[in-house]
């Protein structure tokens, strides 16, 4: 049994941060646009992209960035190849404690619905 949901995690943060967006709608729109021009595809795939942040986020300790970028790898098609041999490269990156969000990671593309 997890000891957290992902999709009660990612649902609970977005309604937050909704608040915070109308409290503070310039800076939220903000990074909304930053986000949007940054995951873009181009030269990288949007697969590509998603598994650079997850990376980031495991090797950050951040339980949204896994959960959104999760999510979203299990909503583009990604493979589990493609989400573990990435995360062995934030778990090399982050030693032990990333290994930990690693393995949150994979409980979160289970509840997710993606595939292995």
């Amino acid at each position: 049994m997890s000891s957290k949901s992902y999709k009660e995690l990612t649902q609970d943060l977005s309604k937050a941060v909704g608040t915070l967006r109308a409290a503070q709608p310039g800076t939220l729109d903000g990074f909304t646009a930053m986000s949007k021009a940054a995951m873009e595809p181009g030269v990288l795939s949007a697969i590509d992209k998603e598994l650079m942040a997850l990376s980031i986020g495991v090797a950050g300790h951040c339980d949204g960035c896994i959960g959104f970028h999760v999510k979203a790898l299990v909503r583009l098609g990604a493979s589990y190849e493609q989400l573990t041999e990435t995360l062995a490269v934030a778990v090399y990156m982050g030693g032990g404690p990333s290994l930990m969000y690693a393995a949150d990671s994979v409980r979160a593309w289970e509840e997710f619905g993606g595939k292995i």
